[in-house]
C-alpha cells in the first residue's frame, strides 16, 4: 500500500463488531475501516485494537497465538498470565505486556473473584516476518505525566521500554478537560487514535468514547479534551512489509 500524499482525518464512531462470551466481552476496532478508500481491515502493520471486558472470577482456558504480537494495555484493574513457559505475569496500569506469538505461544488470561471488572484493551501487530522466535516481554512502564504523550511500545532501536517486530509505536495520554496536545506525528507515516475514555475535538471534529480516527499525510492535528479524557495513539508505517496469518489479527 502507498502512503496518502493528502492530509486527511478519517473517524470511525464505535465498532459494531463484537464478541459476547458472558463473562468476557470484546469489541474489535479495525482501524483499516476509518479510511473510505482501504481495502484492509487493518492499517499497515496495525491489525485490530480489541476493547476487552473481564470479570471477575474469569478464565480464558490455556489457547495458542501464532504469527501476531498481541499487546496488553491495562490502564486499571489487573489481568492475569499464565504460560506454557512458566511465566505467572500481572498486567496493570504500572505494567506492559508484549507478547510475541511466533511460531506458536500458548497462555491463558484470569481474573480473580475479588479482582476488579477489568476493561483493557489488546493491540494487535503483524509482524515483518512469519515464523519469528516466541518472545515476551512484561516490563515497568513510566508513571504518566499529565497532558504529555507516553511512549508504551515501539520497534527495536526506539525509546519505548517494549518493542514490537514491526513498524508501530503507540502512545497513550490523560488530558484534563480543556488542555489540548498535538497527536504524535513522523514524516511519511499515518496516525490512528482510539478515546478510551472522555470526548475530545481534533482540527474541529468531535470523538466520543470509543471512538477512533485515522490521520492520513503529514502535518500535524491538534486535540483538545472536551472533558477529562485517555487515549491511545499509533504511529504507522503504511509501507511497512507485513504478514496476514496471525491467529486473531491476521
Amino acid at each position: 500500500m502507498e502512503s496518502d500524499t493528502t492530509a486527511a482525518l478519517y473517524k470511525a464512531p464505535r465498532t459494531d463488531v463484537t464478541q459476547d462470551q458472558g463473562k468476557f466481552r470484546i469489541h474489535l476496532n479495525f482501524p483499516g475501516r476509518n479510511h473510505p478508500d482501504h481495502a484492509d481491515h487493518g492499517y499497515g502493520p496495525l491489525a485490530t485494537v480489541v476493547e476487552s471486558f473481564m470479570d471477575p472470577d474469569t478464565l480464558i482456558s490455556m489457547h495458542q497465538h501464532r504469527n501476531e504480537e498481541i499487546i496488553s494495555w491495562v490502564p486499571a484493574g489487573v489481568m492475569r498470565h499464565d504460560d506454557r513457559q512458566g511465566n505467572e505475569l500481572v498486567t496493570d496500569a504500572d505494567h506492559l505486556m508484549v507478547m510475541g506469538a511466533g511460531s506458536g505461544f500458548w497462555h491463558e488470561e484470569r481474573t480473580l473473584a475479588d479482582d476488579p471488572p477489568l476493561r483493557m484493551l489488546q493491540i494487535f501487530v503483524r509482524p515483518h516476518s512469519l515464523g519469528l522466535e516466541p518472545t515476551i516481554q512484561h516490563e515497568p512502564i513510566p508513571a504518566p505525566v499529565d497532558g504529555e504523550w507516553r511512549h508504551l511500545f515501539g520497534p527495536a532501536g526506539s525509546d519505548a521500554p517494549l518493542t514490537v517486530r514491526n513498524a508501530v509505536d503507540c502512545y497513550d495520554v490523560e488530558l484534563a478537560a480543556g488542555d489540548s496536545v498535538e497527536l504524535p506525528a513522523r514524516k511519511g507515516w499515518d496516525t490512528y487514535f482510539y478515546v478510551f475514555d472522555g470526548a475530545v475535538t481534533a482540527d474541529g471534529t468531535e470523538f466520543g468514547k470509543t471512538e477512533s480516527g485515522l490521520r492520513v499525510g503529514d502535518g500535524t492535528t491538534t486535540i483538545t479534551a472536551d472533558v477529562d479524557s485517555q487515549l491511545v495513539a499509533f504511529v504507522i508505517d503504511p509501507d511497512a512489509p507485513v504478514t496476514r496469518q496471525g491467529t486473531v489479527g491476521r
